[in-house]
């Protein structure tokens, strides 16, 4: 597939029910195409390969793959970066922004004292802005892919957060806080006409109940249930940064190379259907399948198909016998579909 199918895609409104059609096997192997609001709007290779499938794309609702009776579709979500907005640069603040850096998180953070927004940018956020909170939430649209966490010095600040965050679109609002400090913060903003539904979404008190104490751990709890809402949509892990500027890098251009993808899995294995990586002609890749004898197999694979330039659809197996010759400690089956990548 040519690289001008991700630079569409790379472009395109992520903020909408986006979804990258496949043909993974069978009739049109190797077609790509960009469903959106009901209709395709980007479409490289056979252009009828997607007709039989034009039923089941309307009522589609997780990443999946589709088999006819001559072909298999792989449908998968495309979701846009994820943004972790932090109300306050506090001491909990700071293992949030290392965790959330970690786990591939845009974070900005705000915080209306210098000194601790300059902390806040050493410890390594992309973004700061030291400015009243509800100044500086004005300039942030928010979107399906934003995390906001409110984790600010006192309830009336929380509740100049929460009253801006309310009404912006968000994968996630996390307040901190005592019982009575939330609730304190929800009747104020209901007696100001925000309805109680919307505060009822607030997960409050925040974090996974893990019974932390330090600042590091009430960081793990909060970024723990941050994982298990972002993880709870069954809408995979579509197309990361990382992976679409591999896609798409000019630097690379020149480079063959193969995007591998996992569109089925059975069993234990150590990444969910989805998980994408880029693998270079020269071994060098982008990205992560598991790691382990399976990405080394898989990659090997891959470079043959940058350097043949045919897509495969391929099978690994990880149950017990297998995966102990191999030494691997997961008991599934995955297929991966390998498909080049053309300048």
């Amino acid at each position: 597939m040519t690289a001008g199918f991700y630079e569409e895609l790379k472009n395109a409104d992520k903020n909408t029910n986006l979804i990258s059609l496949t043909i993974v096997e069978g009739q049109g192997l190797g077609a790509k195409a960009l469903w959106s609001n009901g209709e395709i709007i980007c479409r490289q290779g056979d252009e009828k390969a997607f007709d039989a499938f034009s039923e089941d794309l309307k009522s589609i609702d997780k990443t999946q793959t589709i088999k006819s009776q001559n072909s298999t579709l792989f449908c998968e979500f495309v979701t846009g970066e994820k943004y972790m907005v932090v109300c306050g640069a506090g001491h909990i603040s700071i293992p949030i922004i290392r965790i959330g850096k970690m786990l591939g998180f845009h974070v900005t953070v705000i915080d209306d004292r210098l000194s601790f927004a300059n902390t806040a940018r050493k410890e390594g956020a992309d973004s700061v802005i030291c400015k009243p909170f509800g100044e500086a939430l004005g300039e942030i649209k928010g979107s399906t892919g934003h995390y906001f966490i409110i984790v600010t010095r006192g309830h009336r600040y929380d509740q100049d957060c929460l009253s801006q965050i309310i009404g912006k679109k968000n994968a996630y609002i996390g307040m901190i806080g005592s019982k009575l400090r939330v609730k304190l913060v929800k009747d104020f903003l209901a007696d100001e006409g925000i309805s109680r539904e919307l505060l009822d979404h607030v997960y409050t008190p925040i974090g996974l109940k893990i019974n932390a104490q330090t600042p590091e751990e009430i960081a793990v709890a909060i970024m723990a249930e941050i994982i298990q809402v972002k993880n709870g949509s069954k809408k995979s892990f579509g197309y990361p940064k990382e992976i679409l500027d591999g896609l798409t890098s000019q630097e690379l251009s020149d480079m063959p190379k193969s995007l591998v993808t996992i569109v089925s899995r059975k069993g234990s294995a150590p990444r969910d259907v989805g998980s994408k990586m880029v693998v270079m002609l020269d071994g060098s890749t982008i990205g992560t399948i598991g790691g382990g004898c399976v990405e080394s197999e898989v990659c090997t694979a891959a470079r043959e198909v940058a350097r043949d330039k045919k897509p495969v659809l391929m099978m690994v197996d990880m149950t017990p016998g297998n995966a102990e010759d191999e030494g691997m400690v997961c008991g599934g089956v995955v297929e991966v579909y390998i498909e080049p990548v053309l300048s």
